[in-house]
């Protein structure tokens, strides 16, 4: 059974995590491998400018699967053995989701949990139902965050309120996942996904080329110094003044119409 389902309404794509049976689990299953081809083809597909990504039934999802985790205590696995399995497992996801360039809205049905919660970090857009908690608990299972949360967290909420999440392993709920940042929208669990997918018809309606440049800005502005990110984006401007969609928007500002963008 695929773990990822998705639905495409025209250049939207709704990516739903569908094992609600593991709780949505991201390890010892295929969840890995279909994050990963997912993104290579939302990379490589032009028309796609949205990607919205939620789980199935009442949790978003449980991160790692502690179950699977006793194998680990096989001696045969080494610390070696181990590592090599992260870089090449679980650590792809955030590789190819994080790096994509299409935004993407999470729709927090329920709890995020370790891994989960690091998951919706990679998202640009987190919105959740007033049935969503958060949780950075993998000190409570003796474990470290394995999959970039450490780097993530703390760029979403920012040092002080991860390392108390981390240190704690303690669940936040949604209005206090508002209140520090981590989503910018709390809603009812009727009105989650027709609130992701309205964001999206309003992301998508602009061009999605520039979209993807914006994105990119972004992302690198996260980690550059303002002189490489204002070289970056000039080049970038070069490219935007020469598209159809620059010209499409500048002549329907000056004729008073809507663009009509491809």
């Amino acid at each position: 059974m695929a773990f990822l389902t998705i639905e495409r309404d025209g250049c939207i794509l709704t990516v739903t995590m569908n094992q609600p049976e593991t709780r949505n689990a991201l390890t010892g299953n295929t969840a890995v491998s279909e994050f990963v081809q997912l993104c290579d083809e939302v990379r490589k597909d032009t028309r796609i400018k949205v990607l919205i990504l939620t789980g199935a039934g009442p949790i978003f999802s449980s991160g790692g699967n502690v179950k699977d985790m006793q194998r680990f205590f096989d001696e045969a696995l080494t610390p070696d053995l181990i590592r090599e399995e992260y870089r090449n497992g679980i650590q792809r996801i955030p590789n190819a989701l994080y790096e994509l360039d299409v935004p993407v809205i999470c729709a927090v049905n329920g709890p995020a949990i370790g891994a989960g919660l690091d998951l919706t970090c990679m998202c640009d857009i987190r919105i959740a139902s007033e049935n969503a908690t958060f949780a950075e608990n993998f000190v409570r299972v003796g474990i470290v965050p394995g999959d970039g949360g450490a780097w993530l967290l703390p760029r979403a909420v920012g040092m002080a309120k991860a390392s108390e999440m981390a240190f704690t392993g303690e669940a936040i709920d949604a209005r206090e996942a508002l209140a520090c940042g981590l989503v910018s929208r709390v809603v009812t669990a009727d009105e989650l996904l027709p609130t992701a997918k309205a964001l999206a018809q309003k992301i998508a309606a602009n061009p999605g080329a520039v979209m993807r440049m914006t994105k990119r800005l972004l992302r690198e502005g996260q980690n550059s110094s303002l002189a490489s990110l204002l070289e970056l984006s000039a080049g970038y401007q070069a490219i935007a003044h020469k598209t159809a969609d620059h010209r499409e928007a500048v002549m329907a500002f000056v004729e008073k119409r809507k663009p009509n963008f491809a």
